[in-house]
């Protein structure tokens, strides 16, 4: 739920930070940083950190290959929710 939360939320902008992702899937920072980190490694999506104010941002966004793959998801999940199963 949070992984596909991140890839849906990361696909209707360019990128979000890590405070702002919390805020809206209401985790906590150890949650979402371990499904974060999942989507790194499958290289879903694409770390940018920085400092503002002297303190980190780390700002994330989604990829290529995670936007097919989400596109994939979705489609699967609408064959699934039509009924279309054999």
């Amino acid at each position: 739920r949070v992984r596909l939360g991140l890839c849906v939320l990361l696909s209707r902008h360019d990128t979000m930070n890590f405070t702002r992702l919390r805020f809206l899937l209401k985790e906590t920072d150890g949650s979402l940083g371990a499904h974060l980190r999942k989507l790194e490694d499958a290289e879903f999506i694409k770390v940018n950190k920085m400092f503002a104010d002297r303190k980190p941002v780390s700002w994330y966004r989604l990829t290529s290959v995670g936007r097919k793959e989400l596109s994939a998801h979705i489609a699967a999940l609408e064959h699934l929710i039509k009924g279309n199963i054999k």
